[in-house]
């Protein structure tokens, strides 16, 4: 299992309001590209969202379908893969005084992901997430710019 987290200098509406918008999923997640919405409406439970997942020179057909959906909070997430198999993809999202910690945690469920899983694939996984939640955080703070951030610090 890999968690990762990461704070992100909006408050929690801002990062759900990304979570939530199908058309920026390719923004913030790695690996993902050509991203179109494939059932229900995003992020609804059941609804899903249909991508191209490349690995160096491959590319796979993906989609990703919401399992739990617990607005403002938690957001889960079942990746389906094609030949790499399935993940749970878990997102929870904190209020952390005037920002927002998210915290992201993911493990295999099914095929070759599963089959392999070791120490060395959550590693990866790691890397992954440290970019992914990165991004995650600049097209947050970047959409919802100075009405979102918090006031200064006072001295004194």
């Amino acid at each position: 299992m890999a968690v990762r987290h990461q704070l992100i200098a909006r408050r929690p509406e801002a990062v759900w309001a990304v979570l939530s918008d199908a058309s920026r999923y390719a923004d913030w997640v790695v690996g993902t590209s050509e991203t179109e919405p494939a059932e229900g409406h995003w992020p609804e439970v059941g609804s899903s969202l249909a991508y191209t997942v490349r690995l160096g020179p491959r590319s796979f057909e993906g989609h990703t379908v919401v399992r739990r959906f617990e607005p403002p909070r938690i957001l889960e997430l079942e990746a389906h893969s094609g030949p790499l198999g399935t993940a749970r993809i878990a997102l929870d999202v904190r209020p952390w005084g005037e920002q927002t910690l998210v915290i992201v945690d993911e493990h295999p469920l099914r095929g070759w992901g599963a089959l392999a899983h070791n120490v060395l694939l959550d590693a990866m996984i790691q890397l992954r997430h440290r970019s992914m939640l990165g991004r995650l955080a600049k097209v947050v703070e970047e959409t919802y710019e100075a009405a979102e951030r918090p006031a200064p610090a006072r001295k004194g």
